[in-house]
């Protein structure tokens, strides 16, 4: 039995997507139960709640408070220490739940999960992975989409590791391919983070730690050159957004060739059945769900206004990544890796050391000259 604790109250709209996700979802999976953290009296208004309540396969979870898409993380973190955001992170803690599920805010989500379930050794930081349609025909994973908008060489070497992982457990890839995000092929370019980062991810593949590609360029994402594509959170998130709004403009060429003249509407006419199995196959709901990579437990983020189709496929994808050991395969991706970063974390120490020590040494009181 895969046990999933779900946040009801996270997100755009609450119990009214999760509710209906959830149960869909458990018609679907006759081997999985859903845990419901929410607050009694909003989960008890929605007019499928009862039928969620008994279901021999839900638990409801009471929490007293709920944590808003606006809240700071000190209110988030400190103040709401009985959200069900939090709560249902909890039951991952306490073995309750297998995998948590929020569609709540993201960075609340990310220092309620890290400071509850911790990180992984060897990992300084999460990151969150998802994917991304291709041309291929199926999916490129994508890390960090903006848990970490400034990244070292040795951050984007770790979020390596662990998308590898991520693909292997849940595609099924033994070897997954890495491409390191940059603004060309070439060795030479990119900032001097990247092309450290690039050294690195090559030694890791002298190693046997990855099947590392190269630089790949943002179009290759689409591309499917690569199953995953490493970046920093900033630029990640970009791409995200850049992907979710290919398909709202598709969807709006196509209402607007409709509504023209009789020459045009025969044309949207001719080209609707392409033009709807392309916006389908790319409408970001079906890929919603992302990993929060790097914790000693499950956790999956929903899109913020994700329906109830939508946070469905979040609970499918968390579901796979429990099926499949998704922690356990991190753990030992990074566990046979760690010689290589434990050097990068040691180099990266020294540097630092060397390079605060001149702007140190400039303070000190001079000898006179004579």
């Amino acid at each position: 039995m895969i046990r999933i604790a779900v946040d009801a109250m996270g997100g755009d709209f609450g119990p009214s997507v999760t509710v209906p996700a959830s149960l869909a979802f458990l018609s679907s999976h006759s081997d999985a139960g859903i845990l419901l953290t929410g607050l009694p009296a909003s989960l008890s208004a929605h007019p499928r709640f009862a039928q969620l309540q008994a279901h021999p396969r839900c638990q409801i979870v009471p929490a007293t408070e709920v944590v808003t898409m606006d809240d700071p993380l000190e209110v988030a973190l400190r103040r709401k220490k009985d959200s069900s955001m939090r709560v249902s992170v909890q039951q991952v803690k306490d073995g309750a739940a297998d995998v948590a599920v929020s569609a709540g805010n993201t960075g609340a989500l990310m220092a309620i999960s890290r400071y509850v379930l911790k990180t992984v050794d060897g990992i300084d930081r999460p990151a969150i992975a998802t994917q991304l349609p291709n041309a291929k025909g199926g999916a490129t994973t994508v890390l960090d989409l903006g848990a970490n908008v400034d990244c070292s060489e040795h951050h984007l070497l770790q979020f390596a590791v662990m998308g590898s992982a991520l693909v292997a457990a849940i595609s099924n890839v033994p070897a997954p391919s890495v491409g390191l995000l940059n603004i060309g092929e070439e060795v030479i370019k990119g900032s001097e983070v990247i092309k450290k980062a690039g050294e690195l991810l090559r030694t890791a593949a002298k190693s046997g730690d990855l099947n590392f590609f190269g630089n790949v360029e943002g179009n290759d994402i689409f591309k499917g050159t690569t199953d995953i594509v490493v970046c920093d959170g900033f630029v990640g998130n970009v791409a995200l957004k850049a992907s979710e709004g290919l398909a709202a403009m598709i969807g709006g060429f196509m209402k607007a060739e409709f509504s023209r003249n009789i020459f045009t509407k025969i044309a949207a006419f001719m080209s609707y059945p392409v033009l709807s199995a392309f916006k389908k196959r790319v409408d970001h709901r079906r890929y919603n769900g992302a990993a929060l990579l790097g914790l000693r437990g499950l956790v999956f983020k929903s899109h913020g206004s994700a329906d109830a189709f939508a946070f469905e496929r979040a609970l499918n994808r968390a579901y796979d990544a429990a099926a499949n050991n998704l922690l356990g395969k991190v753990k030992e991706r990074i566990a046979h890796a760690a010689p290589l970063l434990a050097h990068v974390a040691a180099v990266s120490q020294i540097e630092a050391a060397a390079t605060a020590a001149p702007e140190e040494s400039s303070t000190l009181p001079q000898a006179p000259v004579h």
